[in-house]
This record gives structure tokens, sequence and C-alpha cells, in this order.
């Protein structure tokens, strides 16, 4: 045990016989889970299979998309796109799917409403 030492030399603080350390953690599952959180002026949502990412534009949603979805290493073949048909693509007319399809504005905002509400399949708002 330490002899009652000035407590300025001691980066950390005992609390009830615990010792706290000062520093923010940095584990990787924390930044993991930072990238799924939504940050101020970030209003649109990648709906690909559980990506679950926030950006500002749709034209970020769409860069995104296209290079960690559609890019030519990881392009599965068919859309994953949240409430999407699964039909087989070649990647080039998947790119255009996609913009026209998943990442203009309105569709994102469309989007994210019927994952509020959970369904996928309505497309009409419900009438209140």
């Amino acid at each position: 045990f330490l002899q009652s030492t000035p407590a300025t030399s001691i980066p950390t603080v005992q609390v009830q016989g615990q010792q706290i350390n000062l520093q923010p953690p940095s584990y990787t599952a924390a930044s993991q889970h930072a990238e799924q959180m939504k940050k101020p002026g970030q209003n649109f949502m990648c709906l690909w299979q559980s990506c679950k990412k926030w950006f500002q534009t749709p034209s970020q949603v769409f860069y995104h998309a296209a290079t960690e979805h559609g890019g030519k290493d990881v392009y599965p073949g068919q859309c994953l796109w949240e409430g999407c048909e699964p039909f087989q693509r070649q990647r080039f007319s998947f790119i255009t799917h996609l913009q026209d399809k998943h990442c203009s504005r309105d569709a994102l905002l469309a989007g994210l409403k019927q994952d509020e509400h959970g369904q996928a399949g309505n497309q009409k708002p419900p009438n209140k």
C-alpha cells in the first residue's frame, strides 16, 4: 500500500479502495458503436442489410453504399437494401438501381419512416 503521497503525483483517483482511471476508455467495441450513433445533421441512413450507418447527405449514402456494399470485391450479386427484392443484378446495373431506388432524398426519408414504424411492406403512411 502507498504511504500518504500527495495526490497530485498520481494520475488515478482512489474511491473506496477502487482505482478509477481518468483516461477515457478506448476499446474497439466502442468505436464500432460510435459509427452507428446518429450525429447532429446526419439525417440519412444506409439501410443495407444490418449496416445502419448515418450520413449527412443522400450522395454520401450513395457513395458509401456503392463502394462499401457494391464494390467489385464485396458486391454480393444482388441488392440487400432493406425491403428490396433480391434480384440478381450485374454490378453496373446495381449501382444505377442504388442511385435511383434507394439513395434519392425521398427514398432515404421514406425508408427511415418505414424503419421507425417497422412496416417495411407498407408504403402508405398511417392516417392519423
